[in-house]
C-alpha cells in the first residue's frame, strides 16, 4: 500500500511538473502568432485608440495585431475566448455595468481580467446646431417648454452616451426621448444629420465636427472644467448643479490568462500610452491617455460597478 501511494505521489508530482513546464513554455514563447483587439465600431474613440495600440504593439511584440470592430459589447466574445493572451478587449463602462442590470452571458469580474486603464475622455453635452440653445440652462428651459419633444441618441445600453443622459434626465426631472442606434458612432451620425437633437459622448471622436460647426458643444460633465476641452463650462455650473459624470476605458483579457502575460501586456500598453507621440495627439482631440497596473484598473472597475449599482437603486434610472 505504501509503495502504491508513493507511486501515485510520484506520478502526481510528475504530472504537475509537466503541466507547470507546459504553462511556462507557453508564457516564454508568447506571443508566437497574431493578437486581436476587440472593440466598438469603426470611427469611435475606442477604435482610434485600439489602432494606435495595435500598431505599436506590433513593433514591440513582433506579431500582427488585428482590430475587430463590433457594433455592440464584445465582452461576451472575449469572455469565451481562451485565456492565452491572444484576445484583448478595449471597452468602457458597458462591459462592467450592463451585466448588473440585464442578463448577460458573462460576469465582468469572474470572466474578464483587467490589464490596464487606457484612456479617459472629456464627456461633453452636444446639440444639433439648429437647436436654439447655447447653454445647459437654455436646454433645460426648452425641454420644459417642449416636454417629450426632444430626442437624444444613444448606442449601446449602459455605455457613456446612455448613462450620462439618464443621469441628466433624472437630476433635471425632464423627459428626453431615447433613440437607439447600433453603436456610438451611428448615434453621433444621427445627431449630425439632425435625426435627434441632443447627445452626450466623448470629445475624442466629435471635436472635429464641433470645430467645423456641424455640432455644438455646450458643456462638459466633469466636476470642474477640463483642460481637454478648454473654455467649455461644466454641466453643473451652467444649469444643473450637482451633475457629474466621468468615464474610463480600459483593456481586458479573458480570465485565466497567465499572470506573466497580463503583466507583460499591461507594461507594454502603458508604455505606449505614455509616449509623447501617442499621448499628445490624443490630448489635442479631448482624450487623456492613461496606463495603469492590472490591480489599479481592477480597483477602479469594481468601484464603478458599486457606484452605478447605488445610483440605479437610489434614482430608479431605467437601463432598458
Amino acid at each position: 500500500m505504501l509503495l502504491a501511494n508513493k507511486a501515485v505521489g510520484v506520478a502526481c508530482a510528475a504530472l504537475t511538473a509537466l503541466l507547470t513546464c507546459g504553462a511556462h513554455a507557453q508564457e516564454q514563447n508568447y506571443p508566437n502568432r497574431y493578437l486581436r483587439i476587440l472593440t466598438s465600431e469603426a470611427g469611435s474613440t475606442n477604435d482610434i485608440v485600439s489602432r494606435v495600440l495595435a500598431r505599436h504593439l506590433h513593433d514591440k511584440l513582433g506579431q500582427t495585431v488585428v482590430v475587430e470592430n463590433r457594433g455592440g459589447p464584445a465582452a461576451d466574445v472575449a469572455a469565451r475566448a481562451p485565456g492565452d493572451g491572444y484576445t484583448l478587449l478595449l471597452y468602457g463602462s458597458s462591459v462592467w455595468v450592463l451585466p448588473y442590470f440585464r442578463r448577460m452571458s458573462y460576469d465582468p469580474v469572474r470572466d474578464l481580467t483587467p490589464v490596464t486603464s487606457a484612456y479617459s475622455q472629456a464627456i461633453i453635452l452636444l446639440v444639433h446646431p439648429s437647436l436654439p440653445v447655447k447653454s445647459v440652462k437654455e436646454l433645460i428651459a426648452l425641454a420644459k417648454a417642449r416636454p417629450g419633444q426632444l430626442n437624444y441618441s444613444a448606442g449601446t445600453t449602459a455605455a457613456t452616451p446612455h448613462l450620462a443622459m439618464e443621469l441628466f434626465k433624472y437630476q433635471s426631472k425632464l423627459n428626453f426621448v431615447r433613440v437607439n442606434y447600433r453603436g456610438t458612432q451611428p448615434a453621433v451620425n444621427a445627431l449630425v444629420a439632425g435625426e435627434v437633437q441632443v447627445m452626450f459622448t466623448g470629445a475624442g471622436s466629435v471635436m472635429p465636427m464641433v470645430k467645423t460647426g456641424r455640432l455644438r458643444a455646450i458643456a462638459v460633465t466633469t466636476a470642474e472644467r477640463s483642460p481637454l476641452v478648454p473654455g467649455l463650462p461644466t454641466v453643473a455650473e451652467s444649469g444643473l448643479p450637482g451633475y457629474e459624470f466621468t468615464s474610463v476605458v480600459g483593456v481586458f483579457v479573458p480570465a485565466k490568462t497567465p499572470a506573466p502575460i497580463v503583466e507583460l501586456l499591461s507594461r507594454e500598453i502603458s508604455a505606449i500610452l505614455k509616449r509623447p507621440d501617442v499621448a499628445e495627439p490624443l490630448f489635442e482631440s479631448g482624450t487623456a491617455a492613461l496606463g495603469s497596473t492590472p490591480e489599479d484598473f481592477g480597483v477602479r472597475v469594481r468601484a464603478d460597478i458599486e457606484r452605478w449599482r447605488k445610483i440605479i437603486k437610489d434614482t430608479g434610472i431605467q437601463i432598458e
